[in-house]
């Protein structure tokens, strides 16, 4: 008989605790799932249930066996369900949150092209940078920027972004260039209120690691709002390159202290879990490696 069907039979009897149950969860007969049980045991050399009257028992080696088939049957289930997500049909409400900037900058541009693709697809997509709990808030799939994604969740990486720090010319030639990173402590700085590393700032220098507390002029929660007042040159500020990378190559910034690089972001799509993938969830986050293969913003 089919080991795999042997190993069904025997989790199905140690989770409903009696052959009887297992059968009716099976669909099949008490005696074929006992015959199943007993095959098994005797193709392992080796006895897993404690039988009586009364009730069921694992003995150790069942107890451990058990574990390692449930890992099995899951891995089993899940590589199928991906199958069937990738064959299935792509329909219904897609509920997508993203980042302010980066959802205006290169995402709001991509969304036509999906839902051209997918016309079965209603996109709701929510636009914030506060961290929203997907599966209490019944999101499908999120788009984030961090140094690495929450193990709660599942993530596949889309591109990176690296934190850079810069002003623009008037700024530097009126309060002078920083040579170290302790100088910031004497330079008008703006920090992103959601920067993870908040304002002990991170930096790899010739020498090693470098953290530098900074006291801020200006704070904000917007990245945009930050970028704009370095623009206008009121400070240094420290934001990733898919931001500030065209104001760099036009000049309007320039990159302070280059020997110091800050730290690398990644950007992830995360969603829930691996079990039971939608198509219309699979369908999006193939069309976000794609897209961002060659990301578009400067390192």
């Amino acid at each position: 008989m089919d080991k795999f069907m042997e190993m069904r039979a025997f989790v199905a009897v140690v989770e409903s605790g009696s052959f009887v149950k297992a059968a009716d969860h099976l669909g099949m007969s008490k005696s074929a799932v006992s015959r199943l049980v007993g095959d098994l045991e005797a193709r392992l050399g080796v006895r897993l249930l404690q039988r009586t009257t009364r009730k069921l028992s694992l003995t150790e080696e069942g107890d451990v066996f058990r574990e390692r088939c449930t890992e099995l049957l899951s891995d089993v289930e899940e590589a199928e369900a991906e199958i069937t997500a990738r064959i299935g049909e792509a329909a219904g409400q897609l509920r997508v949150n993203v980042p302010v900037t980066f959802g205006m900058l290169y995402l709001a541009p991509l969304w036509p092209t999906f839902m051209e693709r997918n016309p079965k697809v209603m996109l709701d997509v929510t636009i914030g940078d506060r961290m929203v709990d997907l599966v209490d808030e019944g999101y499908d799939l999120a788009v984030r920027i961090a140094r690495l994604p929450s193990s709660s969740l599942i993530s596949r990486r889309l591109a990176t972004t690296r934190l850079v720090l810069c002003a623009s010319p008037d700024y530097l030639r009126r309060h002078g260039v920083p040579r170290q990173p302790t100088d910031l402590g004497q330079h008008a700085v703006i920090t992103y209120a959601l920067l993870a590393m908040g304002e002990h700032w991170q930096f790899q220098g010739p020498e090693g690691e470098v953290t530098v507390k900074v006291s801020p002029r200006m704070r904000s929660n917007s990245g945009d709002t930050c970028c704009a007042a370095a623009l206008q040159g009121q400070g240094l500020v420290l934001q990733p390159t898919f931001l500030i990378g065209p104001h760099l190559l036009s000049g309007a910034l320039v990159e302070v202290l280059p020997r110091y690089r800050s730290i690398e972001l990644g950007v992830y799509a995360v969603y829930p879990t691996r079990k039971h993938v939608s198509p219309k969830v699979r369908l999006m986050i193939d069309f976000l490696v794609e897209a961002f293969r060659k990301p578009s913003w400067p390192d």
